[in-house]
């Protein structure tokens, strides 16, 4: 075998299993250091003044979910704040259907704009319309935990260079094995992500369904970027980037509708990973300084990622073209079915589950339910992953520059 091909296949077995245990002593050492001894969720840390603060719903086209949304919105046990609902250009009765609730609830306002400009346009009126300088941003379709405005007004007044705070995104449809899945993939690798990358300092992402922000900090960078797939990427990195520092609580709880089926789900990874590729684009060069050396770690992290999605990608091939016409002895991939590595790769994923669940039933009591599950997820996501990344790079960079990122409805699963 050519050394090349050697080193590329050992990449694609070592670089997921590096990353599973760093993401399993990150998010234990985060659990143990910053959780374990934290107060109960019912019972979030008392704040000597409770300063007024703002909650923001971006809708397009979210009659389904409104009454949820704003039920849960409008009952936060927090003494005083408002919400602010932001109608973008729905085509449904969306707005209609806000008018009604703004006249039953005093807390509620009400935005109305003329056409789909997009979430990150939605945002910025809200913003700029908000009465409070702590803003918590949810989507139309999301249910917030009594306590979740408590635990992210909190952080964002414990101090002065808080500029923003993520919160903890749980599933609410779970009909089908999709659904399963990703109960299994919010609780053990993305809350175990953000807490392993709160530990060396910087999070490549918010969570764009629960986010909290200082908006002196937004004000200082221009808000949210109209022309980003993923505005929730991009406010992540222009706030670090300004040397905001972006907390993660998860005890700030959020219920959320996620893809049930694969189109839905493909759809979805394809923008997130499209959002990452636009973000090195645009932020990448301007990480060269020392003083954005704090970021570093995110961006290896993401480039290796990127690295792996390719290498995968190429040994597929090979081993698909030696299926059908000879290949050089030095190039030829007999099989890329699990073997003695795949078992190992197993091992380790159940390995990182387990202990997401040592972090997670404090949040979820049930969540053990979905182990079984959890044993079909490599097969599942790390194959989307690496498809989506693959796609993703030539999409973004073909893409016409400045093209402002408008709404379209997402696959919210089988209800």
């Amino acid at each position: 075998m050519h050394p090349i091909l050697y080193g590329l296949l050992q990449f694609a077995f070592f670089y997921p299993l590096v990353m599973a245990f760093l993401w399993m002593v990150g998010g234990l050492y985060y659990f143990f250091r910053r959780e374990r001894k934290a107060r109960d969720r019912t019972d979030p840390p008392p704040m000597a003044e409770y300063p007024f603060a703002s909650i923001l719903i971006p809708c397009h086209n979210e009659a389904d979910n409104l009454e949820d949304t704003l039920s849960a919105a409008l009952n936060q046990n927090y003494p005083d704040y408002e919400v602010i609902a932001i109608n973008d250009g729905s085509g449904d009765d969306t707005g209609a259907r806000l008018d009604v609730l703004a006249t039953q609830h005093p807390r509620l306002r009400v935005i109305h704009l003329d056409r789909n400009l997009g979430k990150a346009n939605a945002l910025r009126m809200g913003a700029l319309a908000a009465r409070s300088e702590y803003l918590v941003c949810i989507d139309g379709d999301a249910m917030l935990e009594e306590y979740a405005m408590h635990w992210m007004i909190w952080h964002l007044t414990s101090g002065p260079r808080v500029g923003a705070v993520t919160g903890n995104p749980r599933i609410r449809n779970r009909s089908t094995l999709l659904g399963r899945l990703q109960v299994a993939e919010f609780s053990s690798i993305i809350g175990m992500i953000k807490r392993t990358q709160r530990v060396y300092g910087r999070i490549f992402t918010i969570s764009g369904v629960i986010a909290g922000f200082r908006r002196t900090a937004l004000h200082r960078i221009g808000y949210w970027a109209d022309d980003m797939i993923t505005e929730d990427i991009d406010i992540s990195w222009r706030l670090q980037l300004d040397h905001w520092d972006i907390r993660y609580e998860p005890n700030a709880l959020c219920f959320i509708l996620m893809p049930e089926t694969l189109k839905g789900l493909w759809k979805q990874r394809l923008r997130w990973a499209q959002g990452g590729v636009e973000v090195m684009l645009r932020h990448a060069t301007s990480l060269l300084s020392w003083r954005k050396r704090r970021m570093w770690g995110v961006l290896l992290e993401y480039l290796l990622s990127v690295l792996w999605a390719y290498t995968m990608a190429a040994i597929l091939v090979l081993w698909a073209l030696g299926k059908f016409i000879p290949m050089p002895p030095q190039l030829y991939i007999a099989t890329v079915l699990p073997q003695w590595h795949g078992v190992i790769l197993a091992l380790v994923c159940l390995a990182q589950f387990a202990s997401s669940l040592i972090i997670d039933r404090r949040y979820e009591t049930h969540v053990g339910r979905n182990y079984f599950w959890v044993i079909w997820y490599p097969m599942a996501y790390w194959l989307i992953s690496l498809c989506t990344t693959v796609v993703a790079l030539p999409k973004t960079l073909l893409k016409r520059r400045g093209k402002r990122a408008t709404w379209v409805s997402p696959d919210r699963g089988i209800r």
